[in-house]
Parts: structure tokens; C-alpha cells; sequence
């Protein structure tokens, strides 16, 4: 068993971080030191902010994007948060920058795991934070989409009512199966949905199969590093996800609608 980094004393519960999440956290790559100033801005193209409830992290992310061949060229961040935040937002501006720099489109598909996959893995209790950089990655991209008027082309990360009694939204879906609430029992002790409305709960059992695949893998491991000096878990933890949601297409806005 690896020596874990981490001990609560209170719960007794431990982790440990792969040698590349430690060499990203110690020495983040594409960092911003400071906030750039609004003259310091404008050499970037877009930006993008997002924040965690679940942890309080907040990301900022600033870009420039080639426009003719829509590569991004250069990709900084800040952010308030965790170790794992840090360590996968540095890798995920790597992902993002080289080899010439990731197309657009390319980098929409990034998906929590990939990132995860580069680490070597991070603990289950910390997948939640590879989310924060993705997240903040598009709100950027949207931005250069409004700025180069290419409305037709922003995404829009909706939040479905799904529960009007207790008005959980999708959203709140999400975020419990991020925290590990990976079964409709869990799902409803933290979030009450489907308490005195159970015509949503096959709608909320579709939702956590989606997310649990998505951000912890087929094999729902996808956040955990292999234990074992062996190996025995291998690389299945990192399959990639084939989870598709129930609304079986990203929504889309497009300008005047």
C-alpha cells in the first residue's frame, strides 16, 4: 500500500497523490502569479470563471485562441482551492497548449478523466476538483464566441428543475454524485429530490447513471489510483467514458433566441 500524504485526524480517513499530481502541484505549470491588471488583459482573448460549492474553489482561466485556425495558443489561470484544483488545472493547461495548441472543439470534449488519466489518478474524494478547470476552460471559450460574435456556437450548461416540490435542479444531481453519492438512495439523502414527487425519480436514477460514468468511468473507479504495487486495477480506471446524457445531445443557444 502507497504511504498516504494525507491523514484526517478527526475521521481517520487518508489519501495519497501520484508523483505528477505533486510535480503539478508544487510547480504548477501556466500559472498567473497575479491578477492582470485591464491593461495587462487585453493581451488575452477571453476569460472565464467558475466556482465550487462543494469545496469553495474558485478557477479563473484566461486565453488566446488563433482565430483562423481556432488553436489555443496560450491558456493562464488562478485559482482558491485545493491541491487536486491546482494539480489539474496545471496539467489541463498543458493538455490544452501543446503540440501547437488544442483546436476548440477538441478541447469542449476534455472530459474530467482525461485530465485524471495524465495525474496518474486522484483520490475519490478529490475528483470533484479535476471538474473546476474543464468547467472554466469552456466559460472561456464562450466568451471568445460572444467576443467573435459565433453566437450559434456557445454551449449552455443547463439546470434543469427536476424536483419542483424540493426545486433540486440537475445541477444539484451532479454536484451530490460528484461528492459520492453514487446511488438514488444517496442522491436523495443529500438532496431530498423525488420526497413527495416520485414521477422524477426514474429521471434522477438516469442522471446519476450519466454522471457516475462520466466523471468516475464505466467501472465507476475512474478517480482512483491504482492501489496495489501490482497493479491489479491497471488502466481500466481510466477507460474512457461512452455515458451519454438523457437529453442526448448538448444544448445550444443560438443569438436572438
Amino acid at each position: 500500500m502507497k504511504k498516504p500524504d494525507i491523514i484526517n485526524q478527526h475521521t481517520g480517513g487518508s489519501w495519497a497523490y501520484s508523483s505528477m499530481v505533486k510535480s503539478h502541484f508544487f510547480n504548477p505549470r501556466n500559472l498567473l502569479w497575479k491578477i492582470p491588471n485591464e491593461r495587462e488583459s487585453k493581451k488575452f482573448d477571453a476569460e472565464g470563471l467558475v466556482g465550487s460549492p462543494a469545496c469553495g474553489d474558485v478557477m479563473r482561466v484566461w486565453l488566446n485562441i488563433d482565430p483562423k485556425t481556432e488553436r489555443i495558443k496560450e491558456f493562464k489561470w488562478r485559482t482558491f482551492g485545493c491541491a487536486s484544483a491546482i494539480a489539474a488545472t496545471s496539467m489541463l493547461s498543458v493538455m490544452a497548449t501543446e503540440k501547437g495548441g488544442m483546436k476548440i472543439e477538441r478541447a469542449l470534449e476534455i472530459k474530467p478523466q482525461d485530465i485524471m488519466k495524465r495525474l496518474g489518478g486522484l483520490p475519490d474524494r478529490k475528483v470533484h476538483c479535476s471538474v473546476l478547470g474543464d468547467k472554466a476552460l469552456r466559460a472561456a471559450i464562450n466568451d471568445w464566441f460572444k467576443k467573435h460574435e459565433k453566437f450559434d456556437r456557445i454551449l449552455v450548461e443547463g439546470s434543469r428543475l427536476i424536483d419542483p416540490n424540493t426545486k433540486v435542479t440537475e445541477a444539484d444531481i451532479e454536484e451530490a454524485v460528484l461528492e459520492g453519492a453514487t446511488t438514488l438512495a444517496a442522491v436523495q439523502k443529500r438532496t431530498k429530490v423525488g420526497v413527495g414527487y416520485k414521477e422524477c425519480l426514474p429521471q434522477v436514477e438516469e442522471l446519476i447513471r450519466f454522471y457516475r460514468e462520466k466523471y468516475f468511468g464505466p467501472d465507476g473507479t475512474a478517480g482512483t489510483a491504482a492501489r496495489t504495487k501490482h497493479g491489479k486495477r491497471g488502466n481500466r480506471n481510466f477507460k474512457q467514458s461512452a455515458a451519454v446524457h438523457p437529453n442526448a445531445r448538448r444544448r445550444r443557444t443560438t443569438h436572438g433566441r
